[in-house]
């Protein structure tokens, strides 16, 4: 039998009967990261690592009985090895490595391995068997370093300020938009937030973790208060009257989706910038190759062409079939102002 198997639940370690991110009701859920296909509502006790817990806990309410570790430590569960590894996905995001009997097993929930200058930088972990997503498992996918990106961010944002626009860039607000705000220089401007993400930038920095200085936007706030800012905001926050008040703006948006799918997005942004939270296919398999594993499950993303490429190559490789939904919430949040913009423009 395998040390972990798919079950209606979600994924399942029979030995320790545990589930790591299950998206069915369990008792005992060992969990990856705070996005919401990763971490539900509704089990009667959670671990994961201590710097996502607070994150957690905001979405899950008070009530949720949440523990938490350090990354590196071991923990037994009738005799299977547990333990958390940063993942660099966001701020608490870890892999999950099951050792039983001498056989060893990662689940890499969602990951990245650029430094981003706030998540806890990936590690590489050795195992036998390895649970890769494959969000972006196409070579079409091959993301600049970041600096680059954030060059190009910036000068977007002053050539708004010499038209005097207000600059307004789209961000799932847990991760991409604190990783965004980390890296913004608060010396071209100031820098405002949706109320989401500021929900969240004031949990990670009760954390100890970083950001420059930011200011929730406000309904006693004026259109000049906004003057050579920046915004940042989920991509739901462009289909609301909320965003008229920074008229005459500028709308980018933050994504890997815009590496392919840019010429559509631009008919409802101003500017896309090739941003994910998730390995491209230079690191995926990059990756792969460091765990050493014989055997890659695949889950979210391009799993069937990613999977048959790694057969392909040699490994022992099948798709796995989750419910993790990797950017796809980001993409969904997008199509769907693209869709509301386009039925305007027809009326």
């Amino acid at each position: 039998m395998a040390l972990l198997q798919l079950t209606k639940n979600g994924l399942y370690c029979e030995q320790a009967d545990v589930y790591i991110d299950p998206w069915r009701k369990v008792d005992r859920a060992l969990i990856t990261h705070g996005h919401a296909d990763h971490s539900r509502w509704g089990h009667k006790a959670y671990l994961c690592t201590h710097s996502a817990k607070p994150v957690i806990r905001h979405r899950l309410g008070a009530k949720m009985k949440i523990q938490s570790i350090e990354f590196g430590q071991k923990m037994n569960m009738n005799g299977v090895s547990f333990s958390f590894h940063p993942a660099g996905h966001i701020v608490g995001s870890a892999q999950i490595r099951v050792e039983y009997k001498g056989e060893v097993w990662v689940a890499s929930g969602d990951y990245k391995t650029e430094y981003d200058g706030i998540s806890e930088a990936f590690e590489l972990v050795k195992c036998n068997t390895y649970i890769t997503e494959s969000t972006f498992g196409l070579p079409v996918y091959k993301w600049q370093p970041q600096k680059e990106v954030f060059e190009d961010i910036h000068n977007w944002w002053r050539q708004n300020q010499r038209d005097g626009k207000v600059t307004i860039l789209t961000a799932y607000s847990l991760g991409k938009a604190q990783r965004i705000i980390a890296n913004l220089d608060p010396e071209v401007g100031p820098i405002f937030t949706h109320g989401a993400v500021e929900d969240i930038n004031e949990i990670i920095r009760e954390q100890g973790f970083y950001l420059p200085p930011t200011t929730r936007v406000n309904k006693t706030q004026k259109k000049g208060d906004f003057k050579n800012g920046i915004v940042i905001t989920p991509a739901s926050g462009l289909g609301t009257a909320w965003v008229k008040k920074f008229e005459p703006k500028s709308v980018g948006a933050a994504s890997g989706w815009m590496a392919v799918r840019g010429a559509r997005r631009r008919r409802s942004v101003d500017r896309g910038f090739v941003l994910s939270d998730h390995v491209d296919w230079e690191s995926l398999n990059a990756v792969i190759e460091g765990t050493g594993a014989e055997q890659v499950l695949v889950t979210h993303g391009y799993s069937d062409i990613y999977s048959k490429y790694l057969r392909e190559k040699g490994l022992k490789s099948q798709v796995l079939e989750t419910q993790f939904e990797g950017e796809q919430q980001e993409e969904e949040e997008v199509e769907e102002i693209i869709g509301e913009n386009e039925k305007k423009e027809k009326e």
